[in-house]
């Protein structure tokens, strides 16, 4: 049986620092995020771009999980309402996959010094601070399994997520 492991949050809480560290602790595997579907520039969010973006998304977990080489595929994004997350689902061929679907959740205070430190490191623009920060109560009601990270390492937080996805 095959395994997706989802990795949910909002922006700068860690999650593609945890999947990279995921990734050797789950292997074989192919790792996915998200954003790379959004690297445009100009950065247009409107249907069309909704649309294509999920639709590539949706293409690349197939391919993934269709591929006999790797075992477990693991995917992070940004999907801070349950219809988006149900959205990606719908759109993939699990038959014969254990989905498993982790939410990084953080203090505010832990969210705003990691994205301070991304700011500063001219790693993110300054804006995100309070789109971040704002999301974070968005996850609370979610499907999902949550894990603070606020004290964690993205190292820990992956062997924890490692031990809790199903085999």
């Amino acid at each position: 049986m095959k395994r997706l492991i989802m990795v949910n949050g909002t922006m700068g809480v860690g999650k593609t620092s945890t999947c990279r560290a995921l990734l050797p602790l789950v292997e074989p595997a192919a790792f996915l995020d998200g954003d790379w579907c959004w690297t445009m520039s100009p950065f247009i969010v409107n249907d069309e771009t909704k649309a294509m973006v999920l639709d590539n998304i949706a293409c690349l977990l197939n391919r993934f999980l269709a591929c006999s080489q790797y075992q477990t595929v693991i995917f992070c994004w940004v999907m801070q309402q349950q219809e988006i997350l149900d959205e990606v689902l719908r759109r993939l061929s699990l038959e014969d996959v254990a989905v498993s679907v982790f939410t990084l959740t953080a203090t505010e205070e832990a969210l705003r010094a990691r994205l301070g430190s991304d700011i500063a490191a001219g790693v993110r623009q300054p804006d995100v601070l309070e789109r971040s920060c704002a999301y974070l109560p968005l996850y609370q009601g979610m499907d999902t399994i949550s894990l603070d990270v606020s004290g964690l390492t993205p190292q820990q937080a992956a062997q924890w997520i490692a031990e809790h996805a199903p085999f």
